[in-house]
């Protein structure tokens, strides 16, 4: 089994846009390629929106060289973009779009949430791309919560919904450019999962809600921190110590060089650069 590298944890909430709190859980500008492909990952609520609110969420804005993807927990979120995708992400589904070489989109409360009001809470995480995909044509997958495959656990021990990657022979529906597992977990309290992860991926726990145990010598995940495991070995062994609810990401990490800013995410601050051009220029997401 892989064993515990570190726990990383960031305490500070802030806005983006109107949503609010927000967490940064971790992001490549704190840990560099350590997490590679996974850029960052924020955490947006648990919060409460009042019914009738004139808050939005983030207005239009763009992305270059990587992916997002959103999990909608509870809430509802309308996307719309420049390539003319759009929709409503409800609760339970999970949205997987790939900006590549350009996309400007908004995220916003859907209009019918606004109007109701309500809990939320949201999670969404940056993938990178390999340098040789990232100018490719951008790309929307919209996993609604009924096609994404939701493996039972035995003993009433919880669940595993497979996102990507694959888990106990079933597929999940997410196509990814490098592989990948990408599973939202729910584990009840006293019971123990072997996730998969082969040696040499980089593989990260980040526990939601709950609080988890990798090994009777090991620290304890506390809710809202995640866990980098060693890169060596395969699998992970988590034993729930509270019922939890985990995002299980594992991965071959991409050995190529890093250059961000902003919402691009490139390889050279040459390629920064261009992005910011053409978004001048107004040929971005074209």
């Amino acid at each position: 089994m892989k064993s515990l590298a570190f726990i990383h944890r960031n305490d500070t909430r802030f806005a983006i846009g109107d949503f609010y709190p927000a967490l940064s859980v971790f992001s490549y500008q704190e840990l560099g390629n350590t997490t590679s492909p996974f850029l960052l990952l924020d955490h947006l609520g648990p919060g409460i929106l009042e019914p009738k609110s004139n808050k939005k969420g983030v207005h239009e804005h763009p992305h270059r060289g990587f992916e997002t993807v959103t999990f909608v927990f509870a809430g509802e979120l309308e996307h719309q973009d420049s390539i003319g995708h759009g929709g409503i992400i409800k609760q339970g589904d999970v949205q997987w779009m790939t900006a590549a070489s350009g996309v400007q989109h908004i995220e916003h409360f859907s209009p019918e949430f606004r109007e109701q009001g309500g809990y939320f809470e949201m999670v969404q995480l940056w993938v990178n791309l390999p340098a040789k995909d990232k100018m490719s044509h951008p790309r929307y997958q919209s996993l609604s919560n009924n096609t994404i495959p939701k493996i039972l656990l035995e003993h009433d021990a919880g669940y595993v919904r497979v996102v990507a990657g694959q888990f106990e022979n079933i597929q999940g529906i997410a196509q990814t450019f490098s592989p990948m597992n990408v599973f939202d977990v729910h584990l009840n309290k006293g019971h123990q999962i072997i996730l998969p992860a082969a040696h040499g991926d980089t593989t990260l726990v980040y526990l939601r809600r709950g609080k988890a145990q990798f090994a009777e010598d090991e620290d304890l995940l506390e809710e809202q921190a995640i866990a980098m495991m060693s890169s060596f070995e395969t699998d992970v062994s988590i034993t729930a110590l509270e019922n939890c609810d985990i995002l299980f990401l594992s991965a071959p990490p991409l050995q190529e060089p890093v250059n961000g800013h902003g919402f691009f995410v490139m390889n050279s601050y040459e390629e920064i650069l261009q992005a910011y051009e053409d978004l001048k220029t107004g040929v971005f997401g074209k």
